[in-house]
């Protein structure tokens, strides 16, 4: 009930009233005016902004034994109605009510990311089930279940496509402006617009299991950590309370003057100094949001900061993590690169091994016609081996040719393709050799820039990865990383972080699969790549990368520190503000009334100082993801699915287009 009443009497139309019949009693006051029985208006602003502050101050002070600053300033107002100084009594506490609306404004305005996240989250699904279609509730979707999502809907649940192909709007997910194209066997998310295509999907994730329930989750993570400057703000704010009582007291003592005394009151409020770490968390954690990086907490961001190394795993996370066809080496003359991929391919084409599949889209991104196999074995751990039009193939590492009686005199070009950390599969053709596939992982195209960006801010980058340590040097000459360290297993990741922060240093371990956890849990503060990313990596660390765009680290990094800068200069100007408010109420230069308007200018300041942070551009390159862009699209959807003339379908687009706020869908329906 107390909580219910504060929450009111701190709104802003009562804050607006407050401040309404306070400027009433200043008018009354400048031109001297009086009403019968010489009623001040001020009385009006005591009572909407003081009551809620004087509950709040008893509230923390018997729920949460914390002496707040709510309680400084309800001495001051009391201290103030006791000598007369009704206006100064009201000013202090209609200020205090403004600067807290001015935080939630702020608080609120950098959780814009979120709010949106939420309101995108569907309510309905278009369920089919024995070939019927029917619009039902999300809560009634299960797993397993067919969906069909036409152009313009959102998609209900996470699935995996099984009919059609279409376009996807993946921005609140990833950061991703661009429409992604998906087809038959990709994934799609919940939260997500189907912009052209019909498509059927299969639910595999619903509810709190769901990618957009669990961004939404880890953003409202962020609010419940407090960073440590904040919490040293609030713990100043604790022992200033007595100490502003005794400068008082013995201002009031030594000068005779009772309202010097009460000024010192007023002016002594840490307001600004409790107000300067909070908000500028915030809204660096709300920026972060709009460019696809969620921050857990105000610690993490602090830290990061503060840090000065970065240490990196290599597969997933520089890298793309996928096997792809870098090196066809044909080894005879009248043998093209597309023959050999064709040859190996149909030889391929039955096995289920990662590299084989690698093989395979090779040749279909070629555009080859590849043969069946008439007689296929594979053989675990070495290879394959098929007969077909081409004749006998041989498919696999040199032990298993080796045991098929190939002369394998191609030492120099093994050799090559495990220094630049390439796997290798040597081809053979009846009787003889005639040629060697190359599959590399392939490096993120902005880690190279990233890393070098973080360079020139002064931080050292590590690599640390379970590859082989030739593949790991190779890797990192392509991405300037100096340190390397392979073959490690996941303890001894782990040990390597503990040594590193045992020798002093601040370190950020970046990561992305299961086999990283325990380092990311152990690093000062951690990133995980959000999409690619292992749930057990994305739940140890302290930050992750929606659309896992390693590019986003060095504006992390520049975000982080600016946001430190921004919490150090606030401290800075509300304590000098302070002091000097001080030293002039002593003096008796500053009044109750000119001392509270002193006081929460400076809180004013550092509250807006901290806002500015949220806007800031700190990387051109960078993305938003903000979805508000939705509401300024033309999206055109072509469709020719028979249901989409449906009655029931315009009526599912509507509601749609309602919920989230797209004001200008055009919709284009061609039979």
């Amino acid at each position: 009930m107390i909580d219910k009443i504060i929450d009111f009497l701190f709104g802003l139309k009562m804050t607006i009233i407050s401040g309404v019949f306070l400027l009433i009693a200043f008018i009354f006051m400048i031109f001297g005016l009086n009403l019968p029985f010489n009623f001040n208006f001020a009385w009006v602003t005591v009572i909407i902004s003081g009551i809620p502050m004087l509950l709040l101050a008893i509230v923390r002070l018997i729920r949460e034994k914390w002496i707040s600053s709510a309680l400084l300033i309800a001495i001051a107002m009391i201290a103030s109605i006791l000598i007369g100084e009704i206006f100064a009594a009201g000013e202090v506490a209609w200020i205090m009510a403004l600067g807290a609306l001015l935080e939630d404004w702020t608080v609120e305005r950098a959780k814009k990311g979120l709010q949106n996240l939420i309101n995108l989250t569907p309510q309905k699904g278009r369920l089919i089930s024995e070939g019927m279609e029917k619009i039902v509730s999300v809560d009634k979707i299960k797993l397993g279940d067919t969906l069909r999502i036409l152009p313009g809907e959102t998609i209900p649940v996470d699935g995996t496509i099984i009919k059609g192909n279409s376009s996807i709007d993946q921005s609140i997910m990833t950061g991703e402006s661009l429409p992604i194209d998906k087809e038959t066997g990709d994934d799609v998310f919940c939260g997500t617009m189907n912009l052209y295509g019909s498509i059927d999907i299969k639910a595999t994730s619903l509810g709190k299991d769901s990618s957009l329930q669990k961004l939404i989750d880890l953003v409202k993570a962020a609010d419940e950590k407090q960073a440590p400057t904040q919490r040293i703000a609030d713990k100043w704010a604790t022992w200033l309370v007595p100490v502003a009582l005794i400068i008082a007291i013995l201002t009031w003592i030594i000068t005779g003057d009772l309202e010097r005394g009460v000024t010192v009151l007023v002016v002594f409020c840490p307001c600004a100094l409790i107000l300067a770490t909070p908000t500028a968390i915030m809204a660096a954690i709300g920026q972060a949001t709009k460019y696809g990086v969620l921050i857990k907490s105000g610690e993490a961001l602090e830290i990061l900061g503060g840090l000065n190394t970065l240490v990196f795993d290599k597969t997933g996370t520089l890298t793309y993590g996928n096997l792809q066809v870098s090196d066809i080496i044909s080894l005879k003359d009248n043998l093209t690169e597309n023959e050999l991929l064709k040859v190996v391919a149909s030889c391929e084409k039955l096995s289920e091994h990662p590299l084989a599949k690698s093989i395979m889209e090779a040749a279909e991104s070629a555009k080859l016609e590849i043969e069946d196999p008439i007689d296929f074995k594979m053989f675990p751990g070495k290879g394959v081996h098929c007969v077909n039009s081409y004749g006998n193939i041989y498919a696999g590492n040199s032990k298993f040719l080796s045991e098929n009686n190939f002369d394998l005199n191609i030492d120099n070009y093994l050799t090559k393709l495990k220094q630049e950390g390439k796997a290798s599969i040597i081809v053979a053709l009846n009787d003889e050799l005639i040629g060697i596939i190359g599959l590399s992982d392939i490096v993120r195209e902005d880690s190279k820039t990233m890393i070098e960006n973080l360079h020139k801010l002064g931080t050292e980058t590590i690599l640390l990865t379970g590859d082989n340590t030739e593949t790991a040097n190779y890797f990192a000459s392509q991405v300037s990383i100096d340190k390397v360290y392979g073959n490690l297993l996941p303890e001894e990741k782990l040990n390597w972080i503990n040594k590193l922060k045992n020798e002093g240093k601040k370190v950020c371990m970046v990561g992305d699969g299961v086999n990283d956890a325990p380092a990311l849990k152990t690093a000062d503060v951690s990133i995980a790549m959000g999409s690619v990313g292992s749930d057990v990596a994305i739940d140890a660390a302290d930050i992750a990368l929606l659309g896992d765009d390693i590019g986003k680290i060095h504006y992390l990094k520049k975000l982080s520190n600016s946001t430190l800068f921004i919490i150090k200069a606030n401290i800075i100007i509300s304590m000098t503000i302070n002091a000097v408010a001080i030293i002039l109420s002593v003096l008796g230069v500053l009044n109750p009334i000119t001392g509270a308007i002193v006081h929460n200018v400076g809180s004013c300041v550092v509250v807006l100082n901290a806002a500015l942070l949220y806007d800031r551009r700190f990387d051109d390159s960078i993305k938003t993801f903000d979805t508000e862009h939705l509401e300024h699209n033309h999206y055109h959807f072509h469709d020719d699915n028979e249901h989409s003339h449906s009655h029931e379908n315009v009526v599912i687009l509507d509601e749609i287009k309602t919920e989230h706020g797209i004001k200008h869908m055009h919709i284009h329906r061609h039979s």
